[in-house]
């Protein structure tokens, strides 16, 4: 959600903003609402004062026997009451359309973040370990996984199309990889974990910018709730409506949850294999903390999720998202993208946001700063520490072996109870 006040102030650099987004400008028509608004608010406050002093001078006229001058001042009165509904509709329609209207305009990228219209301008910032040299052409996991565990078949007969069944020795790495990760953030990194809810209303989806105008990639319940597509939604809203003590901030979260999303906008994009599912797991990672403190957290957040790679041995680069390719909340990205020898190029498996305030100003989520009477929105990040099946994948085709089996890295032997690879069944 965007400060109205900051838009009268700065309605150039509110376009200018929208314009690297690759958005026509907005502020004539947000302030020309914020205008009529204001007016209407204006004209109602006067009419009701107006009300209110004319219907204490009835009385008063009265007690004085000047009927002529109550009576008149009975049909303004009278009047007013019949004017100051239509006032009050249409200033709660215009304040509407003005919240509707703010709701469904993306954040706006920090000074920082590179031009470009999409993923080919995002820009590579380091990189991680090398590529490993097979002895033999590498398969892709969706050929030699079937006969680990990666039961592809049977996950479409019980849900169709991009759902899975892990089995065996498969499960039990996945498992490992989830608890591995979620045991780092939590013990190592300082992260609280959480257990939180898979199913939300509509104001938890609002508040982090699911909602209203990304309904279609989520999946909906019968009873008016929503699947999570990511524990960010849970996680974050946990400040939802409140003001958080100062001397708790920064808060840092961390949940192991599943996540369910639709697919709706990416028809016939990896549609083999495990890369990409209706349901899959994440470990999520949220930041809430004062604004001076954001850009550090992205760094930690950012750190923390680049150290279970590096653990794993798993070789990636760090991406700075352009400003066509930013998801609609955030206000800087980093992608972590990891090296995958079958497609022989480097693929997603985290993506780290700072969203400055514009998920707290939907939420409503605020602190009040030490000797300040007025209180501020907090500033919210989030990330994956990772997402769990990617990572799996990024396991599976790095330390494949020539007879299809695959070694276990080495960080892993305390949740494998002594397995050290995987073998064909």
């Amino acid at each position: 959600m965007h400060d109205i006040r900051f838009l009268r102030e700065n309605p150039a650099a509110f376009d200018a903003g929208l314009a690297r987004r690759g958005l026509e400008p907005l502020s004539a028509e947000l302030l020309a609402l914020d205008e009529r608004s204001r007016a209407i608010k204006t004209a109602l406050q006067q009419g009701q004062a107006r009300r209110n002093e004319a219907s204490k001078a009835i009385g008063q006229a009265m007690a004085q026997k000047d009927m002529a001058t109550a009576e008149a001042l009975k049909a303004e009165v009278a009047a007013l009451k019949e004017k100051l509904p239509a006032l009050e509709a249409e200033d709660r329609e215009i304040g509407e359309a003005l919240a509707a209207r703010l709701a469904a305009i993306p954040n706006l990228p920090a000074d920082d973040v590179p031009p470009g219209e999409d993923e080919t301008q995002n820009v590579e910032v380091a990189r991680w370990g090398e590529p490993r040299s097979f002895p033999f052409t590498p398969q892709d996991h969706a050929d030699f996984g079937p006969a680990l565990g990666l039961d592809f078949e049977g996950g479409a007969a019980l849900s169709g199309a991009r759902f899975t069944a892990l089995r065996g020795q498969m499960a039990r790495l996945h498992r490992a990889l989830a608890q591995f990760m979620l045991d780092r953030q939590s013990r190592e990194n300082g992260y609280e974990e959480v257990n939180p809810p898979l199913l939300v209303k509509d104001e938890a989806l609002f508040g982090t910018g699911q909602l209203p105008k990304f309904a279609e990639d989520l999946f909906r319940t019968t009873d008016g709730r929503w699947l999570i597509p990511t524990a960010e939604v849970s996680l974050t809203n946990l400040v939802r409506e409140q003001i958080v003590p100062t001397e708790s901030l920064p808060l840092r979260l961390t949940a192991l949850t599943p996540c369910f999303r639709s697919e709706a906008g990416s028809a016939g994009r990896d549609t083999r294999g495990f890369i990409r599912q209706h349901q899959f797991e994440k470990v999520e990672l949220v930041a809430i903390c004062k604004p001076e403190e954001s850009e550090a957290e992205h760094e930690r957040m950012c750190a923390a999720a680049e150290g279970v790679l590096q653990a794993l041995g798993l070789p990636y680069r760090k991406m700075l998202l352009c400003t066509g390719d930013m998801g609609f909340g955030a206000r800087k990205t980093w992608d972590l993208e990891v090296w995958l020898p079958s497609q022989q190029t480097y693929r997603e498996i985290s993506s780290v946001s700072n969203c400055g305030d514009f998920q707290a100003r939907r939420m409503n989520a605020r602190y009040k700063p030490e000797g300040e009477k007025q209180t501020r929105f907090l500033h919210t990040l989030n990330g994956s520490g990772l997402a769990v099946g990617r990572t799996l994948v990024a396991v599976l085709e790095n330390y494949q072996q020539e007879d299809g089996s695959v070694i276990v890295p080495e960080v892993l032997a305390p949740y494998m109870g002594g397995l050290t690879r995987l073998r064909h069944s």
